[in-house]
């Protein structure tokens, strides 16, 4: 079956990221260069532009569309910025953010997942994303990065990722549990205060990891 990409691509953005509120010409312009197909496992590539988040292994996903442009709408990425990817999720998001950030790192858990966004990456106009096969639960960076993405959900809020922001930087983090989550923007503002701004409700998948919640006992 031959798929015409561009036409789905172009689709895609008037269709899913236009009308949820992705109106950054500087996002859609680097949703534009980075061809999604290529990120797409085989079995679901027909569906590489369809509004839904595609399974990966290790119970991940790959992000639906409009939630990836959302959120680089959201972090306003800007080409100076150093941004920490938690999660590759194929790699899709890192390359884009490529596009309006200085330098992008990714960091992810399973070693065949990190493997799998390298080989991804090297077939995409884009040489300032670096992957690195390490839990970003064992990492400990302070002020690091003017922006954190988080691809997975986190049962509850780890402050480790609020530490990693420079000052003025930005972190995306789905918060919750299933069937509602909170996608919240987290913003720094000095060495101890955060602005925390709740984007929208969704369900993601928890990332690798995650510290879960206490039990309630009775």
């Amino acid at each position: 079956m031959n798929l015409d990409f561009q036409a789905a691509r172009d689709q895609m953005i008037s269709q899913q990221l236009r009308t949820w509120n992705v109106l950054d010409e500087r996002v859609l312009n680097a949703v534009r260069k980075v061809p999604r197909e290529k990120f797409v496992p085989a079995a679901y590539q027909a569906l590489s532009y369809t509004d839904e988040n595609l399974p990966l292994a290790h119970s991940q996903v790959m992000l639906a569309p409009k939630l990836e442009a959302r959120i680089l709408q959201a972090m306003d990425i800007q080409s100076s910025d150093q941004v920490w990817v938690v999660g590759a999720g194929n790699g899709y998001l890192a390359a884009c953010a490529a596009q309006l950030a200085g330098k992008v790192r990714v960091t992810e858990a399973h070693s065949d997942l990190a493997e799998q966004a390298r080989r991804n990456l090297q077939n995409t106009p884009c040489n300032n994303v670096f992957v690195d096969n390490v839990d970003a639960l064992q990492l400990d960076p302070k002020m690091a990065y003017d922006v954190v993405i988080i691809t997975g959900s986190l049962p509850r809020l780890d402050t480790r990722f609020e530490q990693a922001l420079r000052l003025g930087g930005r972190l995306f983090v789905v918060v919750g549990t299933s069937p509602v989550m909170c996608a919240m923007k987290i913003t720094r503002h000095s060495e101890q205060t955060w602005q925390r701004e709740i984007l929208f409700e969704t369900d993601l998948p928890a990332l690798s990891n995650a510290v879960q919640p206490d039990k309630f006992v009775f």
